[in-house]
């Protein structure tokens, strides 16, 4: 029942439930501040000790975050109550930063049954520990290519965040808001959840069901349904490739219209345009999995190492095999 000034009376059952925050270097800030942010208010709107939660690691004293700044941790990693909620916060190098020692100690300690996430990118952490085997999970829409071509055994989503029995992950950012939000609920009740939210002046509360990234219109600033509709079926298909022709006649326009659509909205081809989308994705996966560069090139519909070459060089200026020299000479510093 909401008191006088907003709070929200419950009925606390036991102990408080700990949560346990796992740092790894270069984590997301936003997404470890937001969860802590939905507990604190949770105590504070409660009127109650309802959550307590520690900070821990692969580091015997701090960790940085991606934004630079250093974190004091309450302890380094060690053992755990079978009770605690264990959150893994990932960032930036989240396949640097994920350590034989972690995915070691992760393992043994969700033997005990305890629940698990894993923030922004540490749905990858989770994963390379066999944690995410035959589950559904999301991580970051920058990491989703890469994530589908190592771990094919996960059933991975675009959703903010998902549940699926003790496994839990987020898209990064404020999703973690979203998912805090649920676990109040599902433990206090949602006029709990609802009175966190207000004091966080987060208006529009997301399920499992809404997608993380902005839809095509918002994206690219244009809102022509025919558009956005062969853009959606581009993303879709990098690996195979469509023809400007035939994703015209699945519009219901020629090639010349569809040309003169994209001129006119994007001031580039609709081959142009599908060309640096296929580059874009080849990016990320030189940037952060082990593909070698002929399986990165097939997996961005190239026929040919050459030709992917001889593109990728001239749109970001150097070669698939130089830039994937500079990131695992960037990573070893």
């Amino acid at each position: 029942m909401a008191a006088g000034d907003g709070k929200i009376k419950t009925t606390s059952k036991g102990a408080p439930q700990r949560f346990v925050f796992v740092l790894l270097d270069n984590f997301s800030l936003l997404s470890y501040a937001a969860a802590i942010e939905c507990l604190r208010i949770a105590n504070r709107m409660g009127e109650d000790v309802l959550y307590e939660w520690v900070t821990t690691g692969d580091s015997d004293n701090t960790v940085n975050c991606s934004a630079g700044s250093i974190f004091k941790l309450d302890s380094p990693l060690g053992e755990l109550n079978r009770d605690d909620c264990v959150m893994l916060c990932g960032g930036t190098e989240i396949q640097t930063a994920t350590t034989k020692k972690l995915l070691n100690w992760v393992r043994r300690e969700t033997r005990k049954g305890l629940r698990v996430g894993g923030l922004c990118t540490a749905a990858y952490t989770l994963a390379k520990a066999g944690l995410l085997n035959n589950k559904r999970a999301t991580i970051h829409w920058e990491n989703h290519d890469s994530f589908m071509e190592e771990f094919d055994e996960v059933e991975l989503t675009k959703s903010v965040f998902i549940v699926d029995g003790n496994r839990m992950t987020t898209a990064g950012g404020t999703s973690s808001i979203d998912l805090m939000l649920k676990i109040i609920a599902d433990d206090h009740g949602e006029q709990l959840a609802n009175a966190v939210a207000d004091q966080l002046i987060y208006s529009s509360i997301r399920t499992d069901q809404d997608t993380q990234r902005l839809s095509v219109p918002t994206r690219i600033g244009v809102r022509h349904p025919k558009l956005s509709q062969v853009i959606q079926m581009m993303e879709a298909n990098i690996e195979e490739p469509i023809s400007p022709s035939i994703l015209a006649k699945d519009v219901g326009m020629s090639t010349r219209q569809l040309e003169r659509l994209f001129r006119r909205y994007l001031n580039r081809s609709p081959k142009r345009y599908y060309m640096e989308l296929r580059l874009q994705k080849a990016r990320n996966l030189l940037m952060q999995t082990d593909m070698t560069v002929i399986n990165v090139a097939l997996a961005c519909g190239f026929a040919s190492p050459s030709h992917f070459s001889k593109c990728y060089r001239a749109h970001y200026n150097t070669t698939p095999y130089r830039e994937r020299g500079t990131q695992s000479a960037r990573l070893s510093v």
